[in-house]
């Protein structure tokens, strides 16, 4: 119902990157984002019901207890009742709130055995990628770097402050594993229509899963205040087919 009324009267952006005055998520396109926006939406929607009862309760309060229409001031001090029920009724609230909320941060956080390692290294100002699972020597590896496209150098259909030159490419229906650290300070690999946010510290790993449901090029940013050039360290993950992974892995190593 949620998602029906913010279709019609806000401007909604259905895409895999942000658009001027969205209001709302990017499309999901793994499991764990899927989760998130229907338990953002369940809240909402109980958020929503309990401000119009407090606003409903204050106004009809302010309205009803006016001396005008109450000349003589109520006597009662203590109201065992109402007492209960304002403390009772929050709590269980509170509850329901908290079980599927549990099930989401367990899900997000439950190992499978990964398929695909990528290890993601934060630089003042770029990103370095790294898939080990394909080593067989020290110079046999895939690895780079991928840098912000400057705005003089953005092609027709490229997003400003949001495209680089060399993306992520990963692929649709396979459990992957991310490894995140930092050379310098702490940066955040953020991709919103992944679910994806994880801090990368200098001298430690942080580790994140994922499992990408559709084909798309997937923009993020660094969500980390990390310095001056803070605003132009983007990420772009590509999601493909198994068979054109493959095929890109097998270029990499040739290459």
């Amino acid at each position: 119902m949620l998602n029906f009324f913010l279709s019609f009267f806000l401007p909604v952006s259905f895409c895999d990157a942000p658009e001027a005055w969205q209001l709302y998520f990017q499309e999901a396109a793994t499991p764990t984002m899927e989760g998130i926006i229907n338990l953002h939406n369940d809240i909402m929607a109980i958020i929503t019901f309990i401000a119009i009862f407090t606003m409903w309760m204050l106004f009809r309060t302010i309205y009803l207890f006016d001396s005008s229409r109450n000349k003589v001031a109520s006597k009662v001090v203590h109201g065992m009742t109402i007492e209960l029920i304002w403390t009772i009724v929050p709590s269980l609230i509170l509850i329901f709130i908290a079980i599927p909320s549990f099930a989401l941060l367990y899900s997000m956080d439950e190992v499978i055995d990964p398929a695909i390692t990528l290890k993601v290294i934060g630089h003042q100002w770029y990103w370095s990628y790294e898939y080990s699972d394909y080593n067989t020597s020290e110079e046999d590896t895939i690895a780079f770097d991928s840098y912000m496209i400057a705005e003089d150098d953005l092609e027709l259909g490229q997003i400003r402050l949001l495209e680089v030159d060399n993306r992520v490419i990963l692929p649709v229906n396979t459990h992957i594993r991310v490894l995140l650290t930092s050379t310098d300070v702490i940066h955040a690999w953020a991709i919103p229509s992944l679910g994806i946010k994880c801090d990368a510290y200098p001298g430690r790993l942080n580790q994140v899963n994922t499992f990408i449901k559709r084909e798309g090029i997937f923009h993020g940013q660094c969500s980390e205040l990390c310095g001056v050039n803070h605003g132009f360290m983007p990420i772009v993950v590509e999601a493909v087919s198994l068979n054109d992974y493959v095929s890109w892995v097998s270029a990499q190593l040739e290459g």
